[in-house]
Protein backbone atom coordinates (compact mmCIF):
# COMPACT_ATOMS: atom_id res chain seq x y z
CA UNK A 1 0.00 0.00 0.00
CA UNK A 2 1.42 3.54 -1.20
CA UNK A 3 1.84 6.08 1.96
CA UNK A 4 -0.96 8.19 0.37
CA UNK A 5 -3.47 4.98 1.30
CA UNK A 6 -1.83 4.88 5.06
CA UNK A 7 -1.98 8.78 5.38
CA UNK A 8 -5.00 9.09 3.96
CA UNK A 9 -6.83 6.06 6.51
CA UNK A 10 -5.06 7.27 9.77
CA UNK A 11 -8.30 10.02 9.48
CA UNK A 12 -11.09 8.12 11.94
CA UNK A 13 -13.27 10.37 9.56
CA UNK A 14 -11.73 8.92 6.05
CA UNK A 15 -12.33 5.63 7.93
CA UNK A 16 -15.82 6.18 8.93
CA UNK A 17 -16.52 7.56 5.93
CA UNK A 18 -15.29 4.37 3.88
CA UNK A 19 -17.51 1.95 6.39
CA UNK A 20 -20.44 3.59 6.41
CA UNK A 21 -20.69 5.84 3.62
CA UNK A 22 -19.03 3.76 0.71
CA UNK A 23 -20.67 1.04 1.99
CA UNK A 24 -23.63 2.36 3.14
CA UNK A 25 -26.53 -0.06 3.12
CA UNK A 26 -27.87 -0.48 -0.39
CA UNK A 27 -24.99 1.55 -1.68
CA UNK A 28 -23.53 0.32 -5.11
CA UNK A 29 -20.29 -0.73 -3.10
CA UNK A 30 -22.33 -2.59 -0.67
CA UNK A 31 -24.73 -4.27 -3.44
CA UNK A 32 -21.48 -5.85 -5.41
CA UNK A 33 -20.10 -7.11 -1.69
CA UNK A 34 -23.32 -8.76 -1.55
CA UNK A 35 -22.92 -10.91 -4.33
CA UNK A 36 -19.50 -11.27 -3.98
CA UNK A 37 -20.10 -12.85 -0.93
CA UNK A 38 -22.31 -15.13 -2.08
CA UNK A 39 -20.03 -15.94 -4.93
CA UNK A 40 -17.01 -16.32 -2.56
CA UNK A 41 -19.29 -18.49 0.27
CA UNK A 42 -20.10 -20.72 -2.88
CA UNK A 43 -16.18 -21.20 -4.10
CA UNK A 44 -14.85 -21.82 -0.39
CA UNK A 45 -17.53 -24.33 0.33
CA UNK A 46 -16.93 -25.86 -3.37
CA UNK A 47 -13.55 -26.02 -4.07
CA UNK A 48 -12.45 -27.27 -0.25
CA UNK A 49 -15.33 -29.81 0.52
CA UNK A 50 -13.60 -32.72 2.22
CA UNK A 51 -10.93 -30.87 3.65
CA UNK A 52 -9.71 -29.13 6.97
CA UNK A 53 -11.20 -25.44 6.60
CA UNK A 54 -9.07 -22.77 4.85
CA UNK A 55 -6.87 -20.06 6.74
CA UNK A 56 -7.60 -16.93 5.66
CA UNK A 57 -5.16 -14.44 4.77
CA UNK A 58 -6.56 -10.96 4.08
CA UNK A 59 -3.94 -8.52 2.64
CA UNK A 60 -4.75 -4.68 2.74
CA UNK A 61 -7.91 -5.55 4.61
CA UNK A 62 -9.17 -2.60 5.56
CA UNK A 63 -12.27 -2.70 7.68
CA UNK A 64 -12.27 -5.99 7.24
CA UNK A 65 -14.89 -7.01 5.10
CA UNK A 66 -13.22 -9.87 2.75
CA UNK A 67 -13.22 -11.28 5.99
CA UNK A 68 -16.92 -11.24 7.50
CA UNK A 69 -17.62 -12.28 3.89
CA UNK A 70 -15.76 -15.92 4.84
CA UNK A 71 -16.61 -15.88 8.73
CA UNK A 72 -17.82 -19.41 9.51
CA UNK A 73 -15.92 -21.07 6.35
CA UNK A 74 -12.47 -20.47 7.35
CA UNK A 75 -10.52 -22.07 10.79
CA UNK A 76 -9.04 -18.58 11.17
CA UNK A 77 -8.95 -15.26 9.55
CA UNK A 78 -5.27 -12.96 9.46
CA UNK A 79 -6.42 -9.34 8.59
CA UNK A 80 -3.32 -7.25 6.87
CA UNK A 81 -2.62 -3.23 6.57
CA UNK A 82 -0.37 -0.75 6.84
CA UNK A 83 -3.34 1.37 8.75
CA UNK A 84 -3.99 0.48 12.35
CA UNK A 85 -6.91 3.14 12.47
CA UNK A 86 -8.67 0.91 9.62
CA UNK A 87 -8.05 -2.50 11.77
CA UNK A 88 -9.53 -1.19 14.33
CA UNK A 89 -12.43 -0.41 12.69
CA UNK A 90 -12.81 -3.66 11.67
CA UNK A 91 -12.64 -4.86 14.81
CA UNK A 92 -15.11 -2.57 15.51
CA UNK A 93 -17.91 -3.45 13.19
CA UNK A 94 -17.33 -7.35 14.00
CA UNK A 95 -14.51 -8.63 11.69
CA UNK A 96 -13.08 -11.63 13.58
CA UNK A 97 -9.05 -12.02 13.28
CA UNK A 98 -5.94 -11.40 14.30
CA UNK A 99 -4.47 -8.17 13.14
CA UNK A 100 -1.05 -7.66 11.51
CA UNK A 101 0.19 -4.03 10.87
CA UNK A 102 2.45 -3.97 8.00
CA UNK A 103 5.43 -1.67 6.74
CA UNK A 104 4.27 0.49 3.67
CA UNK A 105 7.53 -0.31 2.15
CA UNK A 106 11.10 -2.85 2.60
CA UNK A 107 10.83 -6.44 2.71
CA UNK A 108 7.54 -8.19 1.57
CA UNK A 109 5.23 -9.35 5.05
CA UNK A 110 5.73 -12.38 5.92
CA UNK A 111 2.24 -14.34 6.04
CA UNK A 112 1.63 -15.99 9.38
CA UNK A 113 2.61 -19.47 9.60
CA UNK A 114 -0.97 -21.43 9.93
CA UNK A 115 -0.86 -24.36 7.79
CA UNK A 116 -2.49 -25.21 4.34
CA UNK A 117 -4.83 -24.92 2.74
CA UNK A 118 -5.12 -21.44 2.92
CA UNK A 119 -7.24 -18.62 1.00
CA UNK A 120 -5.33 -15.09 0.05
CA UNK A 121 -7.72 -12.09 -0.81
CA UNK A 122 -6.83 -8.82 -1.88
CA UNK A 123 -9.89 -6.84 -2.62
CA UNK A 124 -9.75 -2.78 -3.47
CA UNK A 125 -6.47 -2.91 -3.48
CA UNK A 126 -5.08 -3.06 -7.11
CA UNK A 127 -6.22 0.30 -8.97
CA UNK A 128 -5.17 2.07 -5.93
CA UNK A 129 -1.47 1.78 -5.78
CA UNK A 130 1.25 1.45 -7.88
CA UNK A 131 2.49 -1.16 -9.76
CA UNK A 132 5.16 -1.97 -6.91
CA UNK A 133 2.92 -1.78 -4.58
CA UNK A 134 0.65 -4.34 -6.66
CA UNK A 135 4.32 -6.94 -7.07
CA UNK A 136 4.51 -6.04 -3.26
CA UNK A 137 0.89 -7.86 -2.49
CA UNK A 138 1.07 -10.33 -5.37
CA UNK A 139 4.73 -11.36 -3.47
CA UNK A 140 2.81 -11.35 -0.36
CA UNK A 141 0.29 -14.00 -1.62
CA UNK A 142 2.94 -16.18 -3.55
CA UNK A 143 4.94 -16.42 0.01
CA UNK A 144 1.36 -17.51 1.73
CA UNK A 145 1.15 -19.66 -0.98
CA UNK A 146 4.30 -21.25 -2.02
CA UNK A 147 2.80 -24.69 -4.52
CA UNK A 148 -0.93 -25.26 -6.30
CA UNK A 149 -2.12 -27.37 -3.77
CA UNK A 150 -1.61 -24.95 -1.17
CA UNK A 151 -4.56 -23.14 -2.05
CA UNK A 152 -6.65 -20.15 -3.38
CA UNK A 153 -6.26 -16.71 -4.74
CA UNK A 154 -8.82 -14.33 -4.97
CA UNK A 155 -7.91 -10.93 -6.09
CA UNK A 156 -10.28 -7.74 -6.80
CA UNK A 157 -10.43 -5.47 -9.76
CA UNK A 158 -12.87 -2.55 -9.30
CA UNK A 159 -12.39 -1.21 -12.29
CA UNK A 160 -12.10 -3.22 -15.27
CA UNK A 161 -10.36 -1.66 -18.39
CA UNK A 162 -13.12 -3.53 -20.64
CA UNK A 163 -16.24 -1.92 -19.26
CA UNK A 164 -18.84 0.87 -19.39
CA UNK A 165 -16.18 2.39 -16.86
CA UNK A 166 -14.02 2.79 -19.60
CA UNK A 167 -15.94 5.42 -21.37
CA UNK A 168 -14.83 8.02 -18.67
CA UNK A 169 -11.07 7.26 -18.45
CA UNK A 170 -10.07 10.37 -20.68
CA UNK A 171 -12.57 12.92 -18.68
CA UNK A 172 -10.93 11.56 -15.41
CA UNK A 173 -7.50 11.04 -16.66
CA UNK A 174 -4.91 11.96 -14.27
CA UNK A 175 -6.76 11.95 -11.60
CA UNK A 176 -6.03 10.39 -8.00
CA UNK A 177 -8.17 8.04 -7.31
CA UNK A 178 -9.40 7.10 -10.94
CA UNK A 179 -7.43 4.44 -12.60
CA UNK A 180 -8.44 1.02 -14.88
CA UNK A 181 -6.90 -2.47 -15.14
CA UNK A 182 -7.60 -4.83 -18.01
CA UNK A 183 -8.04 -8.57 -17.54
CA UNK A 184 -4.49 -9.13 -19.74
CA UNK A 185 -2.62 -6.56 -17.11
CA UNK A 186 -4.47 -8.58 -14.11
CA UNK A 187 -3.17 -12.07 -16.10
CA UNK A 188 0.10 -11.11 -16.41
CA UNK A 189 0.47 -9.65 -12.62
CA UNK A 190 -0.50 -12.74 -11.72
CA UNK A 191 1.89 -14.85 -13.83
CA UNK A 192 4.73 -12.49 -12.81
CA UNK A 193 4.55 -14.14 -8.88
CA UNK A 194 3.45 -17.56 -10.61
CA UNK A 195 -0.21 -17.78 -10.25
CA UNK A 196 -2.92 -19.11 -13.17
CA UNK A 197 -6.48 -17.74 -13.37
CA UNK A 198 -8.78 -20.77 -13.04
CA UNK A 199 -11.54 -18.77 -12.47
CA UNK A 200 -13.12 -15.10 -13.64
CA UNK A 201 -16.27 -13.46 -12.01
CA UNK A 202 -18.13 -10.32 -12.95
CA UNK A 203 -20.47 -8.49 -10.47
CA UNK A 204 -21.87 -5.70 -12.36
CA UNK A 205 -22.24 -4.36 -15.89
CA UNK A 206 -22.96 -0.60 -14.39
CA UNK A 207 -21.06 2.20 -13.12
CA UNK A 208 -22.18 4.01 -9.83
CA UNK A 209 -23.99 6.52 -11.80
CA UNK A 210 -26.64 4.30 -13.21
CA UNK A 211 -26.44 2.53 -9.84
CA UNK A 212 -30.23 3.89 -9.25
CA UNK A 213 -31.45 3.81 -12.94
CA UNK A 214 -34.29 0.62 -12.20
CA UNK A 215 -33.98 0.04 -15.68
CA UNK A 216 -30.58 0.08 -15.71
CA UNK A 217 -30.40 -2.26 -13.11
CA UNK A 218 -32.93 -4.98 -14.58
CA UNK A 219 -31.03 -5.06 -17.68
CA UNK A 220 -27.65 -5.74 -15.93
CA UNK A 221 -29.43 -8.76 -13.38
CA UNK A 222 -30.17 -10.11 -16.93
CA UNK A 223 -27.23 -9.76 -18.59
CA UNK A 224 -25.02 -11.01 -15.76
CA UNK A 225 -27.11 -14.54 -16.99
CA UNK A 226 -25.90 -14.76 -20.27
CA UNK A 227 -22.48 -16.49 -20.61
CA UNK A 228 -19.20 -14.66 -21.29
CA UNK A 229 -20.50 -11.48 -20.22
CA UNK A 230 -18.22 -11.50 -17.14
CA UNK A 231 -15.34 -9.96 -19.19
CA UNK A 232 -17.50 -6.86 -19.99
CA UNK A 233 -18.49 -6.13 -15.82
CA UNK A 234 -16.85 -3.44 -14.19
CA UNK A 235 -16.07 -5.48 -10.93
CA UNK A 236 -14.12 -8.49 -11.53
CA UNK A 237 -12.82 -11.68 -9.21
CA UNK A 238 -9.79 -13.53 -10.51
CA UNK A 239 -9.48 -16.83 -8.61
CA UNK A 240 -5.69 -18.24 -9.25
CA UNK A 241 -3.68 -21.06 -8.04
CA UNK A 242 0.89 -21.09 -8.14
CA UNK A 243 1.46 -23.04 -10.85
CA UNK A 244 5.35 -22.17 -10.76
CA UNK A 245 7.75 -20.22 -8.67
Amino acid sequence: MTSDYTEVFRDTEAVEKYESVTYAPDSYASRISERQRDYLRGLVRREFEGQHPPVQHDFACGTGRAIRTLHGLVREAHGYDTSAEMMTKAAEVGSRAYWHQVATDGPVPAPVAAGFPAIVTIFRLLLNVHETVRDRALAFAAKALPHRGSGLLVVENHGNAGSLRHLRARRHRGERWFAELSHEEVAALLDRHGFEIVERRGFSMLTPSLHENRLARLADAAARRLPGTDGYAVNVLYTARRVHA
